[in-house]
């Protein structure tokens, strides 16, 4: 964004090559001017930032050198005051999103319906995890928890202070430890619930579990609204400086490295749960709990012990969820829960609630579902066409895409446990 402003009038840009600096204080950027005669001249500018990562403000911007020629300090003031701050300056961005000429070219439609794709993994990921959370607890003693987006919200907020903490870190650290944080609290979070509200209740019927858990929901928000405040908090962006993947005409295809890292990390957690369960002890232990109860626990099975770590497993998936949607969208909020328990909830369902595989084909169907209408219809109806899209399956298909009969019937008899 600089070197317009310093290049001389009438000279062409073109980016060459960007590369980080060892420390991560500072980048630098090779490339050609060209003149009006046509003639293109190889330059290479350097930047340095007062601390290491993406910088947030021009202000942090301490020193700039053009073919290794220091600016003074004087130039540098009126560059960060009068230039850099402004939307001419990156609208004048010789290279905003990467080498945009060496992209592939697609078909107007493709190229759309790319983006499209690609704008929706975040929330797709979100929704998979919950619904991954909902299937556990639900396969393994047939009751549903609604407090999973107020999981989901606490590891929302534990990530955020995490990041707080080290803020100023490289982006690995950071993530790093707002996952971390994330997970714990919200794992945390649900040992208490099983211990203090389900467990408890596990001869109670449905009905009574179920406003056991909607009441474990309101507790949960209105605790966070007490603590955290009623308004949204933002946390300083990760990994978002865009770049292009593809383009059409002038139309081009971009993303963002935390919309990619979302996607990979549900894609990780669903291959690390699905491993989880067919090759550990708990996994024996939980399909065993699930297909009969009393049999498991003649055979040595803890039911308390099964159902405690699967309502923590469940946790750490809702935290998961909460610290992605945190880190994609750059903002967390209690009020953000409700909508993202009956998502996942319905995300759930159509992938066939109590089979894990099926609640990630869920997400991705919910995600796809929620992206598509707002490409083609009005985006207020949205809502309308998921719970609509719920109420289907629920009418022609109760067991999901991939759940069987068995899995939806099974724990609905009384346990003698």
């Amino acid at each position: 964004m600089a070197l317009p402003a310093l290049a001389e009038p009438d000279v062409r840009l073109t980016i060459v090559r960007q590369q980080e600096s060892a420390d991560g204080r500072g980048v630098r950027v090779d490339y050609l001017a060209r003149d009006p005669g046509g003639v293109d001249v190889a330059h290479f500018a350097q930047c340095r930032f007062r601390a290491p990562g993406r910088p947030l403000r021009s202000s942090e911007l301490v020193d700039i050198e053009i073919d290794g020629v220091q600016l003074s300090e004087v130039k540098r003031y009126f560059l960060i005051r009068f230039w850099l701050a402004t939307p001419e300056a990156r609208a004048a961005d010789p290279a905003p999103l990467g080498d945009i000429a060496s992209l592939p070219i697609l078909p107007p439609g493709a190229a759309y319906l790319l983006q499209q794709a690609i704008n929706g993994l975040p929330l797709t990921a979100v929704y998979a995890l919950l619904a991954a959370a909902y299937s556990l607890v639900y396969g393994l003693v047939g009751r549903i928890n609604l407090a999973f987006g107020e999981l989901a919200a606490a590891g929302g907020y534990a990530a955020a202070l995490g990041a707080g903490l080290f803020a100023g870190g490289a982006p690995a650290l950071l993530l790093s430890l707002a996952l971390m944080s994330a997970v714990f609290v919200a794992a945390t979070w649900g040992m208490a619930a099983s211990r203090w509200v389900f467990q408890p209740l596990h001869r109670a019927t449905g009905q009574i579990v179920l406003v056991a858990s909607i009441g474990l929901a309101l507790f949960l928000q209105e605790f966070l609204r007490l603590t955290q405040g009623p308004r949204l908090q933002w946390v300083s962006p990760i990994l978002n400086a865009p770049f292009g993947v593809a383009r059409s005409g002038d139309f081009i295809v971009t993303t963002a490295p935390n919309a990619l890292l979302a996607a990979a990390l549900a894609l990780a957690a669903g291959g690390s749960l699905i491993s989880l369960m067919a090759l550990s002890r708990f996994g024996r232990n939980w399909r065993a709990y699930a297909d009969d109860p009393l049999a498991a626990e003649m055979l040595g099975v803890s039911p308390a012990a099964t159902t405690a770590r699967a309502f923590v497993l469940s946790g750490a998936l809702a935290g998961l969820a909460g610290a992605t949607m945190t880190a994609a969208y750059g903002a967390v909020g209690y009020g953000l829960s409700a909508t993202l328990t009956l998502k996942a909830l319905a995300a759930a369902i159509v992938g066939g609630i109590g089979s894990l595989p099926g609640a990630f084909v869920g997400g991705l169907v919910i995600g796809a579902v929620e992206v598509g209408w707002s490409a083609l219809f009005p985006i207020n109806d949205r809502d309308l066409a998921v719970y609509a899209l719920l109420v289907i399956f629920i009418a022609l298909r109760p067991t999901g895409l991939v759940g069987t009969r068995d899995t939806i019937t099974h724990n609905l008899f009384p346990r003698r446990s």
